[in-house]
């Protein structure tokens, strides 16, 4: 039986496109359970190797990206210093599909609508491969972390306490 065709997301046409080395992972998803652990269960990926997608709004440089494990919560001063602002607050969520393109729960640092300063927490250093959301809710992509900096102009900073 022919394996389901997956729908290509903006992340990964870019990926594709760079020709850099990617896995995806399909995985169900729920609305009430965007967890970590329950995409961990799923794509048998340890959670420390899973990283959320987080937008937050500094007040002169407009939005900026995080990159964090999916455990651990973003620290916004960590977040303000490192992209230059003096205060960073989060994105609020009604305004994350018209800023970056894609919605909670399926938000990629690759690929969105424009290139925003973009940070990857330091700890990923520590991984060959992470895992991040590959832009649409159920589809993971397991990424060097390297590879996330080259495709988002990005840099690694400290950002969780």
């Amino acid at each position: 039986m022919a394996k389901k065709k997956i729908q290509k997301t903006n992340a990964i046409r870019l990926v594709e496109q760079k020709k850099i080395a990617y896995l995806e992972h399909e995985y169900a998803w729920s609305e009430n359970d965007l967890g970590a652990e329950h995409v961990a269960e799923q794509v048998a990926i340890e959670p420390a190797r899973i990283f959320k997608t987080l937008v937050a709004v500094g007040n002169k440089t407009g939005p900026v990206v995080a990159v964090i494990p999916s455990d651990h919560e973003l620290d916004l001063k960590k977040m303000a210093k490192v992209s230059g602002n003096k205060k960073v607050e989060m994105l609020h969520l009604r305004d994350l599909e018209t800023t970056t393109g894609y919605i909670r729960g399926g938000c990629s640092p690759i690929g969105m609508k424009k290139l925003f300063p973009t940070f990857v927490d330091a700890s990923a250093k520590n991984f060959e491969r992470i895992a991040i959301s590959a832009g649409k809710r159920g589809l993971q992509m397991e990424i060097a972390p390297d590879a996330i900096l080259e495709l988002t102009r990005g840099q690694f900073a400290e950002l969780t306490d």
